[in-house]
């Protein structure tokens, strides 16, 4: 399988440099960068039936947790933003079951993709997770499941939606809401979006396509899927440096496992 059979590289010519630029330059600007149709409607569809192929070995779990994805801290009360918990419900299957002949597989290790990768996200270069897991993940939200307000621990997040939701399940998010590096955890505007009182920006995405997204400092979450068919979307994790594992505690977390 080539990469041509997998991505639409007339609609999206990731190898020609000014396209590489031109789709830096929205990035940067915003945090955000969606490219609908991204991967041919054949090759989304085999993917999705991998994916249900496979659904009995997903290991789904419900947890509590800070929109800082760190434990309670004990100098604010349970009511403040800082120790406000929400609720994520969600399923996944990790790297080690999806098909070695998968046209995700195929795009993940793709040299030319990854190029792409890097000139949008300015990365030297791209490397897989170490440990068996972690690099290509397909998650599952059933009806009433989703993924509660947080700030992601890395840089950049790479999606692919292969299923969408009927009703509900839309991505949700507000821009530059804290500073991680300076220590401005933001708390004020994450206290108006817990409540509902400050308006969020919303992305609703087909099957087929690719999302960038910056949220170390950007709040999100996935709000519940409210209709009878599964939401599915592939995470692509990279690191910008070889040798990484997500650490045992981590998988066992997310995964269930750590092998």
């Amino acid at each position: 399988m080539t990469l041509e059979d997998i991505v639409d590289l007339s609609a999206y010519p990731i190898g020609d440099t000014d396209f590489r630029a031109s789709c830096k330059a929205a990035f940067d600007a915003t945090g955000v960068l969606t490219m609908p149709g991204f991967v041919r409607e054949a090759a989304i569809s085999a993917i999705r039936e991998e994916g249900l192929a496979n659904q009995d070995k997903v290991y789904a779990k419900t947890e509590q947790h800070t929109v800082y994805l760190s434990a309670p801290d004990p100098a604010f009360d349970a009511n403040h933003p800082r120790n406000r918990l929400v609720t994520s419900s969600k399923g996944c299957i990790t790297d080690d079951l999806i098909p070695e002949g998968s046209a995700l597989r195929a795009l993940y290790s793709s040299v030319l993709f990854q190029a792409f990768l890097c000139e949008v996200l300015g990365e030297e270069a791209l490397y897989e997770y170490a440990d068996p897991l972690s690099s290509i993940n397909l998650h599952f939200a059933n009806t009433g499941q989703e993924l509660g307000w947080h700030f992601d621990n890395s840089s950049f997040a790479i999606t692919l939606m292969v299923q969408a939701p009927e009703k509900g399940g839309q991505f949700e998010y507000v821009e530059n809401v804290r500073n991680a590096d300076a220590g401005e955890m933001g708390f004020d505007a994450v206290d108006g979006i817990l409540s509902g009182r400050r308006p969020v920006k919303e992305l609703k995405a087909e099957a087929g396509t690719l999302v960038f997204f910056r949220g170390r400092n950007s709040i999100h979450r996935v709000a519940p899927n409210e209709g009878s068919r599964t939401r599915m979307l592939a995470v692509l994790a990279y690191n910008a440096e070889p040798g990484i594992s997500l650490s045992e505690e981590a998988r066992m977390t997310f995964y269930g496992r750590t092998g």
